[in-house]
């Protein structure tokens, strides 16, 4: 389990405006920390495309169309996850990068 993988995320039970379901995540933590604990920090994917929301990084994943959800980030415990489905593009890191640091600094 790597920094930028995609992998399957039950999300429910959520309170609130949380995305929900088993969908896609990216994984966002660092690999060291995924190495050792017990959780994981990951922005979920979602197939409703909002191209002009600074907080979302358009990609391609399992060849369709999807926007990374970073206004949703959230830690995770690993037991949510599924089979690996993906994984980054250095571009589109690179954006995601971007993205975090614009919003929650460096």
């Amino acid at each position: 389990m790597k920094r930028y993988d995609i992998y399957w995320a039950s999300l429910d039970p959520v309170k609130g405006a949380e995305i929900a379901k088993t969908r896609p995540v990216v994984i966002v933590s660092l690999d060291a920390l995924n190495l050792h604990l017990k959780t994981v920090t990951v922005c979920p994917l979602t197939s409703s495309l909002h191209p002009s929301w600074p907080s979302r990084v358009q990609i391609i994943c399992d060849r369709k169309p999807a926007e990374i959800a970073v206004d949703q980030i959230r830690t995770i415990s690993k037991s949510r996850l599924g089979g690996k489905l993906d994984r980054l593009s250095e571009e589109d890191a690179a954006g995601l990068r971007r993205i975090i640091t614009e919003m929650y600094g460096e």
